[in-house]
């Protein structure tokens, strides 16, 4: 290799380590992970098929100009995107909850409850934009779009933290007929949770729930004076006796467990339960194959 073409090759190495020195370390991880799951067969992308003209919506911030029906729209004042029936069945919303109460690990060598949740939304979202999908957040500060550097700005996006101690679920701007995917401890108030995914079943989405708990919050495994206090620091009981809140805590947490299913039933979503001590990949597995059901 003569000098020049060396010298070219070192500075393409340099700006490629800078580059990849810019990514978020959550993008990294959530490659890694959606790389040790066998991309088998999905989305609906077969020629001939899906074309057919489903809605027209409004158009949102962060639409492409070149989507926007420009005969529906001179109508009126508001502008309009022309949807076909493959572009429904392929967008899906995702929710992951930011609050106070997910950045919480009960040993160092556990996940942050957070940084689990995170890295299973954006490894999934990575494998459905693999198979032709549309993601974006909830809401509309990043509606759903296919392609990778959706996935950077999704990336951006999640590492973005809720002063709150229960973030609430964002039920806006959600595409009818579209899938979701929320991701949460779902400790929270309840009935925030129940406003959006009944929103949701109106628009007739459907999606997964999946709670994600720190092994200590199924088991309890608390004796003798112990401080029980929120992330925030917002929330403080101490107590001589733990173990006396066992069975009253359980109780509580089988309730809302009860309670999470039942609106599932309700709305046509699915359930699932991860603890950060359990393999991430095997979460990420049965997260690709539930949302594939859901369609």
């Amino acid at each position: 290799m003569s000098a020049p073409a060396i010298s070219q090759a070192i500075e393409l190495r340099h700006r490629a380590e800078i580059e990849a020195g810019s990514l978020p370390p959550l993008l990294v991880q959530a490659e890694q992970l959606a790389g040790s799951v066998l991309l088998g067969e999905h989305g609906r992308r077969r020629a001939g098929m899906g074309d057919d003209f489903w809605q027209y919506r409004p158009a949102q911030p962060g639409d492409s100009r070149n989507l926007i029906d420009h005969r529906r729209s001179a109508r009126g004042d508001q502008q309009f995107i022309r949807e076909r029936e493959w572009q429904i069945a392929q967008t899906v919303h995702v929710w992951v909850d930011q609050g106070g109460s997910m950045r919480f690990a009960s040993t160092p060598d556990l996940p942050l409850k957070i940084d689990r949740a995170r890295k299973l939304a954006l490894a999934a979202s990575i494998l459905m934009v693999r198979g032709g999908e549309r993601v974006g957040l909830t809401g509309t500060t990043l509606p759903p779009r296919s392609g990778n550097m959706q996935i950077l700005r999704m990336a951006e996006a999640l590492c973005i933290e809720d002063e709150a101690d229960y973030a609430p679920p964002e039920h806006h701007a959600m595409i009818p007929h579209a899938r979701g995917l929320f991701i949460s401890d779902f400790l929270g108030p309840f009935e925030e949770l129940q406003l959006a995914l009944s929103k949701a079943a109106d628009r007739g989405l459907r999606g997964i729930l999946l709670q994600v708990l720190d092994p200590s919050e199924e088991g309890f495994p608390f004796s003798g004076r112990t401080l029980f206090e929120s992330v925030s620091g917002g929330l403080r009981h101490e107590t001589l006796k733990a173990s006396a809140l066992r069975d009253r805590y359980l109780d509580r947490l089988a309730e809302r467990r009860d309670a999470l299913e039942n609106l599932c039933r309700a709305t046509g979503w699915r359930m699932g339960l991860h603890h950060t001590g359990d393999s991430a990949q095997a979460a990420l597995l049965w997260l690709y194959h539930a949302l594939e059901r859901t369609e």
